[in-house]
């Protein structure tokens, strides 16, 4: 092999090792901005919640889809009400784990799988300012998120955040209800429901009903899509 063929040859070795270093960097940016995201739903820091969103964000929650900026705001409602930081009494523990990231090969967008797990709880001593709240309950799901990097920096571009289950801590998952048990379906669309989504969707079902979120991803192995309808459940909206 001629030196002008190992020159070339080790140029391409350097150009792949170097895609591989950034789309390493470019997962662990993706992992810790959805972790931080979790961080600031625990304290209530909402304005820093919606900072991580792209300017033509969308996000899905519950029945609601919700579009920029200006949408990410009023899902996150407290951001334009001046209300930061936690509370007195009030416990928002959001654990995300479990985290499948594909980065895209040109490395401007990517697509992330997180569980989440939340305990949430209304301390006695506070329960008469929330009288409509859990004392305590334990909530599951799993977020679908898609990320674009802007000027360098990841931020969120599609949030898809489905309940898997919600239950009270006394009575454990066996009589988890098939609803909300804080939060409640949008009745309408913004400007008529003040803080609403801008489009109504399907409501996602939730324990005891069977959910199936959407994969982003092939099968690890066998490179064979995930079915999206599986023993008669839809994975699809």
């Amino acid at each position: 092999m001629s030196l002008e063929d190992r020159l070339d040859r080790l140029e391409a070795e350097n150009r792949a090792l170097r895609h591989d270093l950034t789309a390493l960097q470019d997962e662990r940016a993706i992992r810790q901005l959805h972790h931080n995201y979790g961080y600031f739903m625990d304290k209530w820091l909402f304005p820093e919640i919606v900072d991580l969103f792209t300017e033509d964000a969308t996000l899905y929650f519950l029945n609601g889809i919700f579009r920029g900026r200006a949408g990410a705001s009023r899902m996150y409602g407290y951001a334009g009400e001046g209300v930061r930081g936690p509370r007195d009494g009030l416990l928002f523990e959001h654990l995300l784990m479990q985290d499948v990231i594909h980065v895209a090969a040109d490395g401007k967008t990517a697509r992330g799988r997180f569980h989440a797990l939340l305990f949430v709880s209304v301390h006695d001593s506070v329960k008469h300012r929330y009288p409509d709240w859990p004392s305590q309950f334990w909530e599951g799901g799993i977020h679908e998120n898609e990320y674009r990097k802007v000027d360098g920096i990841w931020k969120v571009s599609r949030f898809d955040y489905r309940i898997a289950y919600q239950a009270d801590y006394a009575t454990g998952w066996a009589a988890a209800p098939d609803h909300p048990l804080m939060v409640r379906p949008f009745a309408g669309t913004f400007p008529e429901v003040p803080g609403g989504p801008d489009e109504l969707r399907p409501m996602p079902p939730q324990w005891p009903q069977a959910t199936f979120p959407p994969f982003h991803y092939r099968h690890p192995v066998t490179g064979k899509p995930i079915p999206e309808e599986i023993n008669g459940v839809k994975m699809s909206e």
